[in-house]
């Protein structure tokens, strides 16, 4: 944890540079998106004393003379600072301190990573980690206890699937929890069985059976995770999170980083569930605060689980188990309910929903209380992976945001041909169609189910390729949308889902000064180049965080023990 620690450290979160004043940010390629998203050029950005932009220049017109600090931006291209609409800030950060499989492209890896990590770390209890993915090793079944036990029998694992619906346990720490042939799946989970014995494999809520039982990290290793997760998102030019399931725990962490000074990012707080909202922010949404960057101004509500373990709800049996059709978490008046609960009070709601059945439900539930519930409501719905082609235009419908991460697209794509079968993908991560529809697009990552970089989101929302080019012209590519639309996903779109639009997500005067000196223009550069793209600098509020190759010390939290 010390060595971590200093590297946290050593990591360019620069809160201890001074609050500017009056300052300009020349000699870019500036771009940025109005609220109809027209693309606005500029030559040089100028910064008031409360760290907002409050002109923008071109190359035809001078800068006042009587400036605090002028800033040579090399003719870099500066965007403004680039929105993550669906992430887990606490997840990302434990996921750089904890075991990480998601590079695995075998069992036999990703074996021998866990034997590696358990002998590096003899003293920790329980070996923790994620980022499997069975579909990846091309394994053709879900991993077993038997897999874990052949290489590390004597502590208990825990390992979560890389999207966050799965966890993977050896014959210890089952036998910690108490599971055993007799146990019987809860509702909304589901053990997953080998004869008359549990495999190993806990979807969903059952995955709870095992993972209450992990001893719970200390405030401490919270604070570090946080820094850890700041340094990711920073370093690829995500200046704002919405924090999809914040819990009480990871609130305070956040309150703590304010307090202290060395909370560097924005982040829009979506409580996990009822309970947590209710603990952290009580009777109404909480206050923008540390100079607009933490709010609490919604809850995160699950309807189903994920299509890599058949968790996805779906309308018709999966293709390839075809007594299957995933798990509903919540009965159609219970969905109700809690979107009345939260809605009383004033909190925006956030559906997860992926497969068909559940996006259904969801924009139903929506459609049942925006008569009752109206206003200015920006209802959610969290991936909108699968719909049925004739639910596409109920999305439009009361402001429905679909709120999609473009990279799911290329990561998941052979997976959802084999779940759904060909016949069934209309409809599949359909963003174009949405927006022809009249919908709202925000874009994210779901980091840290997948790499935070939101410039391999862009690529693959205007290609619908993967990093390698494939498939050739785009999968289903009537799907894809344009480079400016791609970016309005991770700016003016994904600032509007959180209720943000009139603070970041555009270099507009009066809006924080949130921005980034990047090497690649969007709008012109291949995708090949996009994907490759390099933050050189990342500014929040007109103060610099983040800046490749010139590294500086800051405010770090205190060095934690290991568990």
């Amino acid at each position: 944890m010390k060595a971590i620690t200093r590297l946290s450290a050593a990591f360019c979160i620069a809160l201890a540079a001074p609050v500017y004043a009056d300052g300009i940010v020349e000699n870019v390629n500036g771009i940025t998106l109005d609220k109809d998203g027209k693309v606005v050029r500029f030559s040089a950005a100028l910064i008031d004393r409360e760290g907002k932009v409050s002109q923008l220049l071109t190359s035809k017109e001078k800068a006042p003379k009587q400036l605090d600090f002028r800033h040579d931006g090399r003719g870099l291209t500066m965007l403004p600072g680039l929105i993550d609409a669906h992430g887990h800030v606490m997840g990302l950060g434990f996921a750089a301190l904890t075991l990480d499989l998601s590079g695995t492209n075998s069992l036999e890896e990703a074996q021998a990573a866990i034997k590696a990590y358990a002998a590096k770390y003899p003293e920790r209890r329980w070996i923790v980690g994620r980022g499997w993915n069975q579909e990846k090793w091309g394994l053709g079944r879900f991993p077993t206890s038997a897999d874990l036990d052949a290489v590390v029998a004597d502590r208990p694992i825990w390992l979560e699937r890389v999207d966050g619906h799965a966890g993977w346990a050896n014959s210890k720490a089952m036998e910690i929890a108490g599971v055993t042939g007799a146990t019987k799946s809860p509702a909304g989970g589901r053990i997953e069985m080998a004869g008359a014995k549990p495999s190993g494999i806990f979807v969903d809520a059952a995955s709870d059976l095992v993972a209450k039982h992990i001893p719970a990290p200390k405030p401490a290793e919270r604070d570090l995770a946080l820094a850890e997760a700041q340094k990711a998102l920073l370093s690829v030019g995500v200046t704002s999170i919405a924090d999809m399931g914040t819990t009480i725990e990871d609130w305070q962490s956040y309150r703590r980083a304010g307090d202290a000074g060395w909370l560097s990012i924005r982040i829009f707080g979506y409580a996990g569930g009822i309970d947590n909202m209710v603990a952290i922010a009580g009777p109404r949404p909480t206050p923008w605060l540390y100079d607009d960057k933490l709010r609490l101004g919604g809850v995160k509500l699950y309807l189903d689980g994920a299509l890599g373990s058949r968790g996805a709800w779906l309308k018709k049996p999966y293709a390839d188990a075809p007594g299957q059709t995933g798990l509903s978490f919540l009965a159609s008046a219970e969905i109700r309910n809690l979107m009345v609960r939260a809605s009383m009070d004033g909190f925006q709601t956030a559906v997860h929903a992926i497969g068909d059945a559940a996006n259904a439900d969801a924009i139903g539930a929506v459609e049942d209380l925006a008569e009752t519930y109206a206003g200015d409501r920006r209802w959610r719905i969290e991936h909108v992976q699968i719909v049925d082609p004739a639910d596409l235009p109920r999305l439009a419908k009361n402001g429905i945001i679909a709120s999609m991460q473009p990279v799911h697209q290329t990561s998941d794509r052979l997976m959802a041909e084999a779940r759904l079968g060909p016949e069934r993908l209309a409809g599949a991560y359909a963003w174009n169609s949405i927006l022809k529809a009249g919908g709202k697009l925000a874009f994210g990552s779901d980091t840290p189910v997948e790499a935070p970089n939101p410039f391999a989101g862009i690529a693959a929302a205007m290609t619908r390729e993967d990093a390698q080019g494939q498939p050739f012209g785009g999968w289903i590519p009537a799907e894809r949308v344009t480079r400016e639309q791609a970016l309005a996903g991770f700016t003016i779109g994904a600032a509007y889902a959180a209720f943000a639009e009139g603070k970041v997500g555009s270099l507009t005067p009066g809006h924080r000064a949130d921005f980034i000196l990047v090497d690649t223009d969007p709008l012109l550069a291949s995708p090949a180049q996009i994907r490759a793209a390099r933050v050189k600098e990342t500014w929040l509020g007109g103060r610099p965080v983040y800046k490749q190759d010139d590294i500086a010390k800051t405010n770090t939290p205190n060095d934690a023990t290991s568990r």
